[in-house]
């Protein structure tokens, strides 16, 4: 249904990125039996003021500072099943058994390392800048296998020195060499709708359907669509979700303030796409995590239970 929807619609034909060798999308909606299942996760971007170190650099904290280790108690005293490890907050200059020791840590509190998240930009023309942004992504597709993580959050980007058609041609083509290496390791490489080139939901279909990878899907944010009917263009997308990251507040387009998420809403679109896999909340709103956080929490195990 979902594809033909796209061939009716032109989001295919029109954008021409559906130029396979078998002239079809490359993914279809996953497809998973039973009914839906939705297992909490914190990222780790939840708590980004009190982290010691982004990217790789130490930083002033103020108030109480933490660490991966510690940011793994938290998930666990929250009561997940899992923990997201924003790449930006791991301790910089550290070798393979750091991540390792990382994984060990975290199987030994009995909780799962749902996945870890990298910035990136992918719509860029030919030459330094975009072999850089490829090669960070596979060092990270490196990191995540020694940390036991099933899934890596990716971006699309903004388009530069280049038009919005081009740049989603760039930025498949750099999805695809990304998924081959991701595949090869057994993770998987969820594109996230992240403003950019994927701000609207059609240019976000145009690009799931021209990656031809059985490892790529979506990393469904539910906070990024800024358009006329975010949820609306949530429930196109969650489909091909692999992992979600829920915000605690949306804001439609001509809104100038943001509003509370409606969580039982959010939860029904994932539960009217069979979504079956971690639901990781990342709290951007203004008030303290550590007091905010679990309050979330709940707020989305009443609407999960609902």
């Amino acid at each position: 249904m979902q594809r033909r929807y796209l061939l009716k619609s032109g989001v295919l034909a029109g954008a021409g990125l559906v130029l396979s060798g078998s002239g079809s999308p490359a993914i279809e909606p996953v497809k998973r039996k039973g009914k839906a299942r939705l297992r909490l996760s914190v990222a780790a971007y939840s708590f980004r003021q009190h982290f010691r170190w982004m990217k790789g650099k130490a930083k002033k904290v103020t108030g109480r500072a933490i660490d991966m280790r510690e940011f793994i108690d938290l998930c666990a005293g929250y009561g997940c099943e899992g923990t997201e490890l924003t790449s930006y907050f791991f301790k910089g200059g550290v070798d393979n058994a750091y991540y390792r020791e990382l994984r060990r840590y975290a199987f030994l509190k009995g909780i799962g390392i749902s996945g870890t998240a990298v910035g990136n930009n992918f719509a860029l023309p030919e030459g330094q800048a975009r072999k850089e942004q490829i090669a960070a992504v596979k060092g990270w597709i490196d990191r995540a296998a020694l940390l036991g993580a099933p899934h890596i959050r990716v971006f699309a980007g903004s388009a530069k020195g280049i038009d919005d058609a081009t740049a989603r041609r760039m930025c498949v083509s750099a999805l695809e060499e990304c998924c081959d290496y991701a595949g090869s390791k057994g993770i998987f490489l969820g594109l996230e709708n992240h403003g950019g080139i994927v701000a609207q939901a059609a240019g976000m279909l145009e690009i799931i359907a021209a990656v031809k990878s059985p490892w790529f899907g979506v990393n469904l944010d539910t906070g990024n669509f800024h358009t006329e009917d975010p949820y609306g263009d949530l429930a196109k997308v969650a489909p091909y979700a692999l992992n979600v990251q829920v915000k605690v507040e949306m804001r439609a387009a001509g809104q100038k303030d943001k509003e509370p998420a409606d969580m039982k809403r959010l939860v029904k679109i994932l539960s009217d796409s069979g979504y079956q896999g971690y639901v990781a909340l990342e709290y951007e709103a203004k008030g303290d995590p550590f007091k905010e956080v679990p309050l979330y929490l709940d707020a989305l195990r009443v609407a999960i239970g609902a």
